[in-house]
């Protein structure tokens, strides 16, 4: 059996925050889970910093839950690696286990919450689903916009950075963002899917 009952480490959640590490990819389209996380971590007083499970962490109480932070440190395709390796230490059912992600099919400053579902076409969650066995854990996509024109190289895009006006809608995303996977653990996912994906 991966998953059990929590009995003996405390972390009751994981939040993982998606993106690809190191210099050349901060402020990447696709590293809009990252941004998301240091929204996150500043909303809470913590450093996500601690190499763990192949992944910087941090551990913080959300509504007296013990939450476990992470920003895989995979690159992105091997993202499941990491997640499912925290997941089965600490006994975290999918279902509590929030990946928050990169959405080419959203416009940006945009998110939206979900309980579960296909891939959608991204890696990084491909990998989540591999690793944990199952679609149903809960995501968060913040919207990174389509590429120009169809011929436009798609990991190119994922991989280009933001311009200054779409820069300022997807910090405001970050941070929506950060408030939802909060909410989704406090308030749960009716709730939580009622107050954001409502919200531009």
């Amino acid at each position: 059996m991966l998953f059990g009952k929590n009995t003996s480490r405390g972390v009751e959640w994981i939040i993982a925050f998606l993106g690809n590490p190191g210099p050349d990819y901060a402020g990447t389209r696709h590293n809009a889970g990252f941004m998301a996380g240091e929204a996150m971590a500043k909303r809470l007083g913590v450093s996500i910093s601690r190499l763990r499970h192949r992944a910087l962490t941090a551990t913080a109480d959300i509504g007296g839950r013990r939450v476990l932070l992470m920003l895989p440190q995979t690159y992105m395709n091997l993202s499941g690696e990491a997640v499912g390796e925290a997941a089965r230490f600490y006994k975290v059912p999918p279902e509590h286990v929030i990946a928050v992600s990169d959405e080419m099919a959203l416009p940006p400053g945009t998110i939206r919450v979900r309980t579960g579902g296909s891939a959608g076409g991204h890696n990084g969650l491909k990998s989540i689903i591999a690793a944990l066995g199952t679609e149903r854990f809960p995501r968060i996509r913040l919207g990174v916009g389509e590429p120009p024109h169809p011929d436009y190289d798609t990991a190119d895009w994922v991989l280009g950075r933001f311009g200054p006006e779409d820069a300022k809608l997807m910090a405001s995303a970050a941070e929506r963002a950060a408030q939802a996977a909060e909410s989704y653990i406090t308030e749960g996912p009716d709730r939580t899917m009622s107050k954001f994906n409502a919200r531009t």
